[in-house]
C-alpha cells in the first residue's frame, strides 16, 4: 500500500483461558507482558446513556472515523512508557470490527505545536495496538489529502487504520471547521465515533467542529467514563469522601467547591495542602504553595461554614497536622517530620506527617464512596510517596469503597503503586483535565455535540 506502513500482530505467548470472556471492573492487565492481555468489557451500570453510542446507529459494514485519545508517555528512546489509554481504547474497536467496520483513527500525541515533528508520531501507538489487536493495522503518515483517502479505500473493508498526529496541524487545536471537514474528506466516514475522553474538555477539530459536519456518536469508554464519574458525583453511596492533593488550589476551584457542596468529608494533601495551610496563617518555609488565593479559600471556607457550621468546618476539610519535610527535593533527601507549625525556614514540606497520614485512613475507611484527584505529596520520590501509597492501600483493602480515581498524575501513581493491577479499584479514569471538569459539573465540548439520545 502506497503510502501505509501495515503492522503485522504476534501470536500471544503465555497463559491463555479458552473462549472465556473474562468480566473484570474496567481496567486490567495493564502490568502483564505486552502480548498478553484478557478481554475488556465496559458495562453501564447508570441507565441509558443521554448520548446516542456506537450501539444506537447502524454502522454495519460502514467507514467509520474514531476518536481515540493515544496520548501516552514515551521515554527517552521514543518507547511507550504505559498503554494505559490504547488498551482502553480496545473494546470500543472491537466493537466496530465485530460490526464489519473499517476503522480509521485519529488521535494526537504530545504538544508538536503545529508543526510535525517525528518524535510525536503515532506509528509506535499504532504499533502497539496491533500487538493489543493481534491483528494487521495500517498506518498512514499523513492526516488529511488524497494520498489519505486513497489508502484508506485500498484497506480491507473490515480493518483498522492509523492516521498520522492531528496536532501536527495548528488548525486542530483552533477548533477549524475547513480542517475537520478535510479530515472527514479523506476518511470518507458515515460516522464519527467519539472515545476519547481524556480530550473532550477541548473543543478542537476533532472533538467539537467535527460533530457539526458528520453524526457523531459515543464510543464504549466514554460512555463508561462519563456515566461513572456522573453517578459517583450525582447519586454516590454514602459517606462520600473527597480526597484532593496535587499542586494547584487554582487548578480545581471548582471541583472542590462542588466536593464541599456534595462530600461528608474533604482530606487535603499535596502541594494545595500547603496553600490551605499557608491561608491559616502557618509558616511553610520553602515550601511550595500559592501565595494569591485569599478570596478562593474565603469563598471555600465560607461554602463549608454554611454547610457544617464555623466550629466543625476543620473536621469537615481535613488538613495535615504533621508533614515530611526536607530541604531539598532530591532521592538522596532524609524524609522528617515536624508538626505543621513547627517548620524551619530552609524547609520543604513533601508528603503528609504520620499522624496526618493514619487520620486520613480512619477517615477513608469509613467511606462507602471515594474520589481522589491529586497524589498526597511529592509521589515521584518514593521517601514523600507514603501518604499518597496509604491511600491506595486503604482503598485498595476495602472493596465496599466505590473508588473513583481521577486520571493524570493520580491514575498514573496508582497503576505504578499497584503494579499494574488496577481491578483493585473501582475506576481508573483515562482523562485528567476531562475527569476535573466532568466532576465539576462543566458540560464538555467533546460530548455536547454528539447526537443526542432518542
Amino acid at each position: 500500500m502506497a503510502g501505509a506502513t501495515i503492522y503485522t500482530s504476534v501470536a500471544p505467548a503465555g497463559p491463555t483461558q479458552g473462549n472465556r470472556t473474562v468480566r473484570l471492573p474496567y481496567f486490567l492487565c495493564l502490568g502483564a507482558s505486552q502480548s498478553v492481555c484478557a478481554k475488556i468489557i465496559y458495562m453501564n451500570k447508570g441507565g441509558k446513556f443521554f448520548k446516542r453510542t456506537v450501539r444506537d446507529v447502524p454502522l454495519e459494514g460502514q467507514t467509520v472515523l474514531l476518536r481515540t485519545d493515544f496520548n501516552v508517555p514515551l521515554n527517552k528512546q521514543g518507547k511507550i512508557s504505559d498503554d494505559l489509554r490504547i488498551k482502553a481504547s480496545l473494546p470500543t474497536i472491537e466493537y466496530l470490527l465485530s460490526h464489519k467496520c473499517r476503522v480509521v483513527i485519529i488521535s494526537h500525541l504530545g504538544r508538536p505545536g503545529g508543526k510535525r515533528q517525528e518524535k510525536y508520531s503515532l506509528e509506535p501507538a499504532a504499533d502497539r495496538l496491533a500487538k493489543l489487536l493481534k491483528r494487521n493495522i495500517h498506518f498512514v503518515d499523513a492526516t488529511i489529502g488524497d494520498r489519505v483517502h486513497q489508502a484508506i479505500k485500498r484497506s480491507p473493508k473490515v480493518g483498522v487504520v492509523v492516521l498520522e498526529n492531528l496536532r501536527f496541524f495548528a488548525q486542530e487545536e483552533k477548533n477549524d471547521a475547513e480542517f475537520a471537514a478535510k479530515i472527514i474528506k479523506a476518511s470518507g466516514a458515515r460516522y464519527f465515533v467519539q472515545d476519547g475522553f481524556g480530550v473532550v474538555h477541548r473543543a478542537h477539530a476533532s472533538t467539537d467542529a467535527i460533530t457539526n459536519c458528520l453524526p457523531g456518536v459515543a464510543g464504549l469508554l466514554l460512555e463508561h467514563e462519563y456515566s461513572t464519574i456522573e453517578r459517583a458525583m450525582n447519586s454516590p453511596k454514602k459517606p462520600f469522601i473527597a480526597i484532593v492533593g496535587g499542586a494547584k488550589v487554582g487548578d480545581k476551584i471548582e471541583v472542590v467547591e462542588k466536593f464541599v457542596d456534595i462530600a461528608d468529608k474533604i482530606v487535603v494533601g499535596g502541594a494545595m495542602a500547603n496553600t490551605f495551610l499557608a491561608y491559616k496563617g502557618y509558616d511553610m518555609g520553602k515550601s511550595k504553595y500559592e501565595k494569591d488565593k485569599k478570596e478562593v479559600l474565603d469563598r471555600i471556607y465560607k461554602l463549608a461554614e454554611s454547610k457544617v457550621g464555623k466550629d466543625k468546618v476543620d473536621e469537615f476539610i481535613v488538613l495535615p497536622k504533621d508533614l515530611a519535610v526536607a530541604q531539598s527535593i532530591d532521592p538522596r533527601s532524609k524524609r522528617r517530620v515536624v508538626p505543621i507549625d513547627k517548620l524551619a525556614k530552609d524547609d520543604i514540606a513533601l508528603d503528609m506527617g504520620n499522624e496526618s497520614i493514619e487520620r486520613a485512613v480512619k477517615i477513608i475507611e469509613k467511606a462507602h464512596t471515594a474520589v481522589w484527584n491529586g497524589t498526597m505529596g511529592y509521589a515521584e520520590l518514593p521517601k514523600f510517596s507514603y501518604g499518597s501509597a496509604r491511600v491506595a492501600l486503604t482503598l485498595a483493602a476495602h472493596p465496599k469503597i466505590e473508588s473513583i480515581i481521577g486520571g493524570g498524575d493520580t491514575a498514573d501513581f496508582v497503576i505504578k503503586w499497584s503494579g499494574g493491577n488496577t481491578k483493585l479499584f473501582s475506576h481508573i479514569s483515562t482523562g485528567g483535565g476531562a475527569s476535573l471538569d466532568l466532576m465539576s459539573g462543566k458540560s464538555l465540548p467533546g460530548v455536547a455535540g454528539l447526537l443526542d439520545a432518542r
